[in-house]
């Protein structure tokens, strides 16, 4: 299994328009983080986690030419406005498949409406199929994938485990009985914003506690802002098996069915 990782900023990405913060300013290229997400490929697959304002981008920058989905986490801004860039793939592969909570489906029918048109159609519109995520798993290819429910603040979010992988963003709160989805991990990514508390995401400390208590082999912090700091000195000042993760980053993970 490879995972790339498209994005690991937060919602407003860094540098941040018009941002005088030293971060912002950095011309270390693990500095520059567009909005959150990743791609997860084993064997013919290859599935996206959320699609932001910068997927058209960030497929550009993976050489992606095809996708057998998108999984949602949220519905918010800097995890779905991404959906419109689909039109290439739908011109070669036909209907996208789409996979989220029933409410974050239902934003984005509301919010991307021409997409699920299915009368008098806008031409050159891409098509979705509909796949509802419960709180239990669900098949992307050959592969079995475990949601994690957890809150950002007080709205419900997806996490997702693929095999010895899992990806959770926007995380505040994991239950005791989804962490317990989470043993013998290889790789965990979670967010980890900054350092001073923020009432809807993991911070610094926060996240790390978190890692102790999943206890993967591996861990990678995304949904970065510019307040956690400067890459290279956030990343000496971490556990031996925690990393910062960047754009453009890959991992492999060994992959069981």
């Amino acid at each position: 299994m490879k995972v790339t990782f498209l994005g690991t900023g937060t919602s407003q990405g860094i540098p941040i328009i018009g941002s005088e913060h030293p971060v912002c300013l950095s011309e270390n290229p693990k500095d520059k983080r567009l909005r959150v997400s990743v791609l997860v490929e084993w064997d013919d697959y290859a599935y996206v986690v959320d699609c932001g304002p910068d997927f058209r981008q960030q497929m550009l920058n993976a050489e992606c030419k095809r996708i057998d989905g998108i999984v949602f986490t949220h519905e918010h801004a800097d995890h779905t406005m991404g959906l419109d860039d689909i039109r290439p793939f739908f011109f070669r592969q036909g209907d996208i498949p789409i996979y989220g909570h029933e409410r974050v489906l239902t934003a984005l029918a509301h919010r991307f409406d021409y997409i699920f048109q299915t009368k008098n159609k806008y031409p050159g519109a891409p098509s979705v199929v509909i796949n509802e995520v419960k709180n239990k798993p669900f098949r992307l290819g050959n592969l079995d994938v475990v949601p994690i429910d957890g809150l950002h603040d007080k709205l419900q979010v997806f996490g997702f485990r693929f095999g010895k992988f899992a990806y959770l963003t926007d995380m505040k709160i994991v239950p005791d009985e989804e962490v317990a989805k989470l043993q013998d991990l290889d790789v965990l990514v979670v967010n980890a914003l900054r350092e001073s508390p923020h009432q809807s995401h993991f911070n610094l400390e926060e996240a790390l506690d978190f890692i102790k208590k999943v206890k993967p082999k591996r861990a990678f912090l995304t949904h970065i802002s510019h307040l956690l700091g400067f890459h290279d000195e956030v990343q000496q000042n971490l556990p031996e098996n925690v990393f910062l993760a960047y754009d453009n980053l890959q991992i492999t993970i060994d992959h069981e069915e």
